[in-house]
């Protein structure tokens, strides 16, 4: 019989309403029972996609008995991570203190009634394995700790409130001078932290680090710095090469489980592909790397064809992930035998794939598979081949075809079908700014329909819900919706302007500084102030798996000033980034969301606001649009808009002209585009 996860509309928590745990919700229920009976909480977080979370839910939350032994001594609560991203952050950071280690998924966290953590941990086996208590053994000790040791656990809970309350960053309301040294600190520590033979930071595992990445690009184009800009194209050029790309359908896996970007963990994140979508055109306008602009293409097509709904329930909004498993197999539907390649390929076309992805070596995973990673350059496998480059690769391409068209014959990994506003927001930016740059309308439109669907489905009186699926939006939406969509619609005004769109960033903006600002120190809370009360309330700026809600929206913030001539949003920003400076400063490679948007502020932010009529004014667009100028909005307003705020309500004329204004400051018009491209 279902339990208590049966109304839920999160797939995570719908996966595991049949489990015989009597499993609640987070919500007054069971915090009210857990109260009245005096019994710890057992709070699990995890989330759709993640292997481990299935692993563990198969083991233990599917066994009667373990299930019935968890039912007679807690209260058990099922969180979806994605869905309450607030309570993922108190917990994982009580995680960090309580056992020193670094957090992840599943979270298994022990509570008292009061919500307050006296043990945590990740992922344990039903039985002891891996130097791992067993679960089994694990909630039995536990239940006796809560009972006979209530004194200790409660000094270990007014120590850990009073660690909560040292967190916040303070800016003591009082003027900060901003300067770039965090910046510089940052980009040294980035340098000190790559690998120069594959890329990246660090080891196993690697993740992509976005930000850190489009930190360095900013600054090549600010200081001509080329170690900065290796660092980011050649990390983009090994990612694009390297299995945790899609080399087949497009998209990036979340992360490397090596060094050398060849083995993936499989699952797919909206969140990770958004970002990189968008730093692969900034990467492209000031390479012109043509793999940049095929991978750029092959993600947003996977994106467009399995990640957005078409149909009338979601209309435009994006999908939020793809499982890691098929079958019951972490990566089956991505890896491949010898024998089914051989099967597909003619001989030509094998002698050519084989070198290209690796199949002529040892498998590459499990020992028995091959992952798809690139191996050899298309020029040197040509030559060894004896045939020329362009002979080849449409060899490689027929290859890739032939593969794909048998992939989408297998048992596909799970979707993750909620529609989550702020990883939306992600994927809206990313596709609007990659679409202005490759000039790719249907990519543009896919961002209008996504920002469309949210702004009639999700937003509502005003303020904004956090999730949607079959037909219910619900949740208060948390500081990263606010700060993403923000920044997603000033990047839509700037690939496709509309009026109703740049009206939509005010209200955002203004809802963001109304119900989230911290007016006091300055930044932005990760709740509203009418938000559920819970132990704490964060208010960070360090950038995770996804950037900065603090960092994104004085960015944004900044950004929308110049579009409107509204100074509170600038200051607003500027009181964001006075509060996290010492941060940014005492930890910089932390922080690249909230060091761009530093960067943003000590180099003003130019507009370039464009007026005409077709054609002259769509090419004058994309040629601005192929130049990196990451300092610099470009504002393309047609002859058909209105309603224009001041700062854009430039004359219309019957050619193409530019103006280029810094703060409230406009040059003359120039009317002539090499004379513009010259003056930037």
């Amino acid at each position: 019989m279902p339990n208590r996860l049966a109304g839920e509309t999160s797939p995570y928590l719908l996966q595991h309403k049949d489990n015989p745990v009597d499993w609640y919700p987070w919500g007054p229920e069971a915090l009210a029972r857990a109260k009245k009976e005096d019994k710890p909480i057992l709070l699990s977080i995890g989330y759709s996609a993640c292997h481990w979370c299935h692993v563990m839910a198969h083991e233990s939350f599917e066994d009667p008995g373990v299930a019935s032994a968890m039912n007679r001594m807690f209260v058990n609560i099922k969180v979806d991570r994605e869905e309450r991203p607030d309570l993922d952050q108190i917990y994982q950071l009580a995680h960090q203190m309580l056992s020193r280690r670094q957090g992840g998924w599943p979270l298994t966290v022990f509570l008292t009634p009061d919500q307050l953590p006296f043990f945590a941990g990740t992922y344990f086996p039903k039985v002891p394995r891996y130097g791992m208590t067993g679960f089994t053994e694990l909630i039995g000790n536990i239940a006796a700790i809560y009972r006979e040791r209530q004194a200790d656990i409660g000094r270990q809970n007014e120590a850990l409130l009073e660690a909560f309350g040292r967190i916040h960053p303070k800016g003591g309301g009082q003027r900060v001078a901003l300067a770039p040294t965090p910046i510089e600190d940052a980009l040294a520590a980035s340098k000190a932290n790559f690998d120069p033979v594959h890329g990246g930071f660090g080891g196993a595992p690697k993740f992509p680090h976005p930000a850190e990445l489009q930190l360095c690009l900013r600054r090549y184009a600010a200081t001509g710095d080329e170690a900065a800009l290796h660092v980011a194209v050649h990390t983009l050029e090994r990612m694009a090469l390297g299995g945790i790309y899609d080399q087949l359908g497009g998209g990036f896996s979340r992360y490397s489980v090596d060094a050398e970007w060849m083995i993936p963990h499989f699952e797919k994140m909206l969140y990770d592909n958004g970002p990189l979508l968008g730093l692969l055109a900034d990467a492209w306008t000031v390479t012109r790397e043509p793999l940049f602009e095929r991978v750029a293409a092959q993600t947003a097509e996977w994106v467009m064809r399995e990640m957005q709904e078409g149909g009338s329930d979601h209309s435009g909004g994006y999908y939020s992930s793809l499982d890691a498993d098929s079958e019951h197999e972490e990566g089956k539907f991505y890896v491949w035998t010898l024998e089914e390649i051989k099967a597909l390929l003619s001989p030509e076309e094998f002698n050519a794939a084989a070198p290209y992805w690796g199949f002529d070596g040892p498998p590459n995973f499990e020992s028995a598979h091959w992952h798809l990673h690139v191996t050899r350059n298309p020029v040197a496998l040509a030559q060894h081949l004896g045939m020329d480059v362009k002979h080849c690769m449409t060899l490689i391409e027929r290859s890739r075809s032939r593969l794909f068209a048998a992939r989408e014959h297998r048992v596909r990994p799970g979707r993750d079908e909620k529609i989550l506003t702020s990883w939306n927001a992600l994927m809206i930016g990313g596709m609007a700014r990659a679409g202005a740059v490759f000039c790719r309308s249907t990519w543009i439109e896919s961002a209008r329909r996504a920002i469309d669907f949210i702004r009639t489905t999700l937003w509502r009186d005003g303020r904004l819900l956090a999730t949607y699926k079959d037909g219910r939006a619900h949740l208060n939406a948390y500081l990263d919706d606010y700060a993403y969509l923000l920044a997603a619609a000033i990047e839509l005004v700037q690939a496709d302007y509309s009026s109703r769109t740049l009206e939509f960033a005010t209200q955002l903006a203004d809802a963001l500084l109304t119900h989230f600002e911290d007016r006091n120190e300055g930044g932005f809370y990760f709740t509203s102030h009418d938000h559920e009360n819970l132990i704490h309330r964060s208010k960070t700026g360090h950038d995770n798996a996804t950037p900065s809600g603090n960092g994104v929206a004085a960015f944004a913030l900044q950004r929308l000033s110049c579009l409107t001539g509204e100074l509170r949003y600038a200051q607003a920003a500027q009181r964001t980034l006075e509060c996290f400076y010492p941060a940014m400063c005492a930890q910089p490679a932390g922080h690249a969301s909230l060091l761009v948007a530093l960067e943003e502020s000590l180099t003003p932010t130019r507009t370039i606001i464009l007026r005409g009529a077709p054609p002259d004014l769509g090419r004058w667009q994309r040629a601005l649009a192929e130049r990196y100028l990451p300092s610099s909005m470009i504002v393309t307003i047609g002859p058909e808009a209105q309603l224009l705020p001041p700062v854009l309500a430039k004359p219309l004329a019957d050619r193409a002209q530019a103006w280029v204004c810094e703060g409230a400051m406009c040059r003359a018009p120039v009317s002539n585009l090499e004379n513009l491209l010259a003056t930037l």
